[in-house]
């Protein structure tokens, strides 16, 4: 059996994990630091802080933005649950809008969803796909969406717009142009398990916010605010005579560990020979679809925009749910783990029970009913790509003549 997503794991992580339980020094601290500033140095990010997951991270840059029950934050319909979530975790709503046909959030929806009440957009960079945050920020350019906007604290009113945090669960490594980071505010990345860089559980926040922000200070602040707010860390604490502390706010407790740092730090030493490859199996994925007219390949780069390859999500044309969940049944019984991503947001009984309804999202289920996402991962050799497309093309002509 092919698996869908292993972690890429090999003796340089294991001895640098290894390193870490050695040390005696296991929770944040010191390697912990170090992934920071190699994640800072890959993205030329100012500042990037390391959280214990995706969900606290967004959570965290929410409760630092003072967000109420009065807010909303635009998010796209096609995304992991996570995303809307943390927002409602906040306090505040999301508003859900529907995608474009290359699963990224459309932005004339964007647009139509705007309120007095909005204070953050939240694009989701799908399969590593970045958006088009330079067309999201024009929109919130417009005098008549920028004149409307209605500050809640200090942040807020010091940023004098909504804010623009970028879902970037899925495309550390994706490009816009000859740089890293889109023109957006914050980015939140995912380091989970099936990720392309991972610290088994985790996350990182890239701070560029633009002037008159510090992003050190603004480092500062959140670091304080993922230990509880807690004057000194740890690692601050076990050095003789320094007990004494303070809690100074009302924080979170989501750091991230120097045990799960050690596996990200090893694996982002290798991560641009190991994008390399995870782009070369896109190619060669397209090779070995070419003339097939039963799926919709996915696309990896838009004008400027870059994907950093993390999914491979084909689309089987003109067929029903039904027939895309017996497709992937024949597909697993030839030895090949396929997935789903995502199960639209309105089509879960949580959100359901909110009251959104997948009508009002035409795209999004289009592109949901026929999309099964292909394994994609740097330890893959050419034969399993070889292998997967014949599965997949096999399985497709069984269920659909």
């Amino acid at each position: 059996m092919i698996p869908f997503s292993p972690p890429y794991i090999d003796d340089d992580i294991i001895n640098e994990v290894v390193d870490s339980l050695k040390s005696g020094w296991i929770t944040t601290g010191p390697k912990v630091r170090a992934l920071e500033n190699e994640l800072s140095s890959f993205l030329d990010a100012p500042e990037v802080l390391c959280v214990n997951s995706w969900t606290s991270g967004a959570m965290l840059l929410f409760q630092w933005l003072e967000l109420g029950p009065e807010d909303e934050v635009i998010i796209p319909c096609y995304t992991y649950s996570a995303t809307a979530l943390a927002v409602i975790r906040a306090g505040a709503k999301p508003v859900i809008v529907d995608v474009n046909e290359n699963f990224n959030i459309d932005v004339d929806e964007i647009r139509k969803a705007i309120t007095p009440r909005t204070k953050v957009i939240m694009p989701v960079d799908f399969a590593g796909l970045p958006c088009d945050y330079d067309s999201i920020k024009s929109v919130l350019e417009e005098p008549e969406i920028k004149n409307q906007f209605q500050p809640n604290g200090q942040i807020q009113e010091k940023l004098g717009r909504i804010a623009v945090i970028s879902d970037a669960a899925h495309s550390l490594g994706a490009n816009f142009g000859d740089k890293r980071l889109g023109s957006c505010d914050l980015t939140v990345y995912s380091l989970h398990a099936v990720k392309n860089v991972t610290t088994a559980e985790g996350g990182a926040i890239a701070i560029h916010l633009p002037e008159p922000f510090d992003k050190d200070e603004v480092y500062k602040s959140l670091r304080l605010m993922t230990l509880n707010c807690q004057t000194k860390d740890a690692l601050s604490k076990s050095k003789g005579g320094s007990w004494k502390y303070d809690i100074v706010g009302l924080g979170l407790k989501i750091n991230l560990p120097d045990l799960n740092a050690a596996v990200g730090l090893a694996q982002m030493k290798k991560y641009p020979d190991l994008l390399e490859r995870r782009k070369e199996l896109f190619r060669l994925y397209k090779e070995g679809f070419n003339g097939f007219q039963k799926i919709q390949l996915p696309i990896s780069q838009i004008g400027t925009r870059m994907s950093s390859c993390h999914l491979y999500p084909v689309r089987v044309k003109n067929c029903t749910e039904e027939q895309r969940d017996e497709i992937i049944k024949r597909i697993t019984e030839k030895q090949v783990s396929v997935n789903v991503h995502f199960i639209p947001l309105p089509l879960l009984s949580y959100f359901k029970s909110l009251g959104y309804s997948i009508d009002n999202y035409p795209t999004a289920y289009n592109n949901y009913k026929g999309e099964i996402s292909l394994p994609i991962y740097p330890q893959m050799t050419d034969n399993n790509i070889i292998q997967i497309v014949d599965a997949v093309k096999t399985s497709i002509q069984e269920v659909l003549g």
